[in-house]
């Protein structure tokens, strides 16, 4: 399980729907960050319907516990 982590990153930039804003930010590696909210316009992102997290709906790569479900695929 060791190289498991060794693959995980936790950058992700989120894009906003609303604004197009996009921010570099560190995602939980323990944990789903279900809110969010813009620092431009103010909207508050919630995961879509089948994702776990705002980085799994908004971000340029999906939460570390989705990219470590992904390693075996």
């Amino acid at each position: 399980m060791g190289d498991d982590s060794e693959h995980i990153r936790l950058q992700s930039t989120i894009t906003c729907p609303g604004c197009g804003q996009q921010n570099n930010e560190t995602m939980p590696s323990d944990a789903c960050q279900i809110f969010y909210e813009c620092d431009h316009c103010q909207t508050m992102l919630n995961p879509k319907t089948g994702d776990c997290c705002v980085f799994c709906s908004y971000g340029s790569l999906p939460c570390p516990s989705r990219q470590i479900g992904n390693l075996g695929e």
